[in-house]
């Protein structure tokens, strides 16, 4: 594509309000912004796929955290993928295509330095959002950085049929768990996970109490509990904890609409029985683990052991539906807007 033919503008989605428990429609607006055209050592990229995360929902808040909060009456920011048309910098062409974070735009100028190449023949371009991206990378280092998961452990996964706890719970597997139990919000996602994903047993959070139904799936309890849930999950992962089980904190999304802080777990004495160790994780810390990673999910994905599902949505102007889509558990894997 030619200078010439680029376009001058383009739609950006930009929070209008800080969102008081679930977000609204009006707290955001679609936009129609000018398309900047890339300096020295930046690169213009039209976007083909970009991400909504759960963890967006907390940098719409003014609450301090390990991430900026969005700018009110700017564009969002989150991982998209897609083809440079327009390149100021050196070793980044017109045609690559490259994984960054201005997402939640039609387009993006963004600095080369914070762009990665992505290769669309080795892989489909969405994956480089999920199974093969941040999601995929926060689950590889989660599990076995984080949980120190060894062969042989019993794991427990909540939101398992999300884009993260899929992949560890087949992780898990694939490096020799003795049980993998999931857990998800309907009955097909349930049966998804056994039939497709290889856990060992799962079950529908919305037909019991979670303790029992954990109880009744891991009777010699768990080594292991990857927590994307938090709330009810989280006390019964604690209830069912083996001595010297290991818990990795990833995700809370059962509190993150909360306008009142949530109680706590209320058997957190038993960690020490148990001897159990909680741990929190961000995956930004844990970006040396990225070449072994690609190396040893990306030979899983191609060889088929590794499954994974998408689910996507059409259009920028669906972005904000999508997003809050994801919080209400309606995707199936990674939740993806394809532009």
């Amino acid at each position: 594509m030619t200078d010439s033919a680029l376009p001058t503008t383009s739609r950006e989605w930009r929070l209008l309000s800080r969102p008081v428990g679930w977000p609204k429609p009006e707290d955001f607006e679609l936009a129609e912004a000018e398309i900047r055209r890339p300096g020295r050592g930046e690169v213009l990229v039209r976007n083909a796929y970009v991400s909504v995360d759960p963890y967006m929902r907390g940098r719409m808040s003014s609450a301090k955290s390990y991430v900026a909060p969005f700018e009110l009456g700017k564009a969002m920011q989150g991982g998209a993928v897609g083809e440079v048309v327009a390149s100021e910098a050196e070793g980044v062409s017109v045609g690559d295509h490259v994984l960054h974070f201005g997402g939640w735009r039609e387009y993006a100028t963004v600095d080369a330095k914070q762009a990665v190449k992505v290769d669309p023949d080795a892989a489909p371009l969405s994956t480089y959002l999920g199974v093969l991206g941040m999601t995929g990378l926060t689950a590889y280092a989660g599990l076995l950085r984080t949980a120190a998961f060894k062969e042989g452990d019993s794991v427990f996964v909540s939101g398992a049929a999300g884009a993260v706890g899929s992949q560890v719970g087949q992780i898990a597997r694939l490096k020799g768990a003795s049980r993998v139990i999931g857990s998800a919000g309907s009955d097909e996602k349930v049966k998804l996970l056994v039939e497709e994903y290889g856990f060992d047993a799962a079950f529908n959070y919305k037909n019991g109490p979670v303790a029992e139904q954990l109880r009744a799936a891991a009777p010699d309890g768990i080594d292991v509990y990857f927590d994307n849930v938090g709330g009810d999950h989280l006390e019964a992962a604690i209830g069912a904890l083996n001595e010297n089980g290991r818990i990795a904190i990833c995700g809370m999304i059962s509190v993150y609409n909360n306008t009142e802080p949530a109680p706590g777990p209320k058997n957190l004495a038993r960690l020490i029985q148990t001897r159990g160790r909680i741990e929190g994780l961000l995956v930004g810390d844990h970006y040396d683990l990225q070449p072994q990673f690609v190396q040893e999910v990306g030979a899983w994905v191609r060889s088929g052991e590794l499954k994974y599902r998408e689910t996507v949505v059409e259009g920028i102007e669906n972005n904000l539906e999508a997003f809050l889509g994801v919080l209400r558990g309606d995707n199936t894997g990674k939740m993806i807007v394809k532009l």
